[in-house]
């Protein structure tokens, strides 16, 4: 079993990046190997952009080391924010909390793996209920791993306002969202020292696809004028991403991944990153990366659109997330193993720390908040930029 104990600060959103390490401690790593049994505490928190995130989670997995195991995982995140956004349209800072609930289960049947798995994300405007399944199987004498895998995501979106001078739901809107996610993988160890990955994905959403909160803004004479934005109820998008490792001969490393990304709203992107790991001595692990992230914009997204939207179809965005932006991440990870011999009850231990500065240029989205205090300035205020430092520091028992 493991315990792991993890302290993330981040200035960038991180529910995702937090959830995202989350999936990486539950699932599989090798197709026809079962994952340990341990245990993981966590303890996160992210301060940036107006947005402070913290909580705890803590994951628990345990099998027969034989063909069966299980995991539950317990997830919290406690949101302060002011973002640019929240700024911009002159509201003030909110509060609110997310907490996950997640369990699944894998079976290994002969070269096979089958994994089945929950998620339930409660928010007070917030509702997901997410279910997967996947199987990977190992062939041509275990030297490639065929993987594919199917999610579907139920999810109802609400909206608060103050009910009897109350904050809570909304009573007047309550909408719904299908999300479908398909995807198909490959790895080749194609000899001793080269490993070889690629990957497909393809999702599916339908319904309220949008942010209830979020507007855009639209010239009305020569003042900025904000209302609620209109997005497509239908959002189709493909992945395509390769991965590659090279062992050297001094016992280092080199890994490659690129990753290219479009949908049916316009948006095309594409992601690499390249990184290096050393080993010094027995103990200790060094590994250096760099990650370049590049994205153009929706079709109906703007800064600041000519008018205001006046049908239905007529969509309207100005969502960063949805403009042309990069950035750039240069990270570094120090590993110490010690115990490896056993001691106790424990099999061997390691502290990581490991430390990502990223650095995030918009091209198309402005500060808002220049223009309101100068009037002259809609339209042209300075694109926003903002740096994000993460910081991660975790502790592993193996026993």
């Amino acid at each position: 079993m493991e315990v792991r104990v993890v302290v993330v600060v981040v200035t960038k959103a991180s529910r995702y990046l937090l959830a995202s390490l989350i999936i990486v401690l539950i699932c599989p790593a090798d197709a026809a190997v079962l994952p340990e049994d341990r245990t993981d505490v966590l303890s996160h928190s992210y301060k940036g952009g107006g947005i402070e995130i913290s909580g705890p989670s803590v994951l628990v997995r345990k099998g027969d080391a034989k063909s069966f195991s299980a995991y539950a995982n317990y997830y919290v995140d406690n949101i302060s924010s002011a973002s640019i956004d929240v700024q911009a349209l002159g509201a003030s800072r909110y509060q609110e909390s997310r907490v996950e609930q997640s369990a699944g289960f894998d079976v290994l049947h002969g070269k096979s793996i089958m994994s089945f798995g929950y998620t339930n994300s409660v928010e007070n405007d917030y509702v997901a209920n997410t279910y997967h399944f996947g199987i990977s199987m190992d062939m041509f004498g275990d030297l490639t791993t065929v993987s594919m895998g199917y999610a579907q995501g139920q999810d109802q979106i609400f909206r608060t306002a103050l009910v009897d001078g109350v904050r809570g739901r909304d009573p007047g809107f309550n909408e719904t969202a299908l999300r479908r996610n398909y995807s198909l993988g490959l790895s080749q160890v194609v000899s001793k020292n080269l490993l070889l990955g690629l990957n497909f994905e393809s999702i599916s959403d339908e319904g309220y696809l949008n942010n209830p909160y979020r507007q855009y803004r639209y010239l009305s004479g020569s003042t900025a004028r904000f209302e609620t934005e209109v997005y497509p109820r239908t959002r189709t998008s493909n992945a395509l991403s390769l991965q590659a490792r090279y062992y050297l001969p001094y016992r280092a490393a080199i890994h490659y991944q690129e990753r290219l990304f479009n949908d049916d709203w316009g948006i095309v992107a594409s992601d690499s990153e390249v990184g290096y790991t050393h080993p010094f001595g027995e103990n200790l692990i060094l590994e250096i990366r760099y990650r370049l992230y590049s994205q153009t914009r929706a079709n109906f997204y703007s800064d600041l659109h000519a008018e205001k939207s006046s049908q239905a179809l007529d969509f309207r965005a100005r969502d960063k997330e949805l403009s042309s932006y990069d950035s750039r991440t240069l990270g570094l990870v120090v590993s110490y193993e010690f115990a490896k011999g056993g001691w106790w009850f424990i099999d061997k231990a390691s502290l990581n720390l490991a430390y990502d500065y990223i650095k995030f240029d918009y091209k198309d989205f402005r500060d808002a908040t220049a223009s309101k205090t100068d009037a002259s300035l809609v339209g042209n205020e300075p694109y926003y930029q903002f740096s994000a430092n993460v910081l991660q520091l975790f502790f592993s028992v193996w026993y």
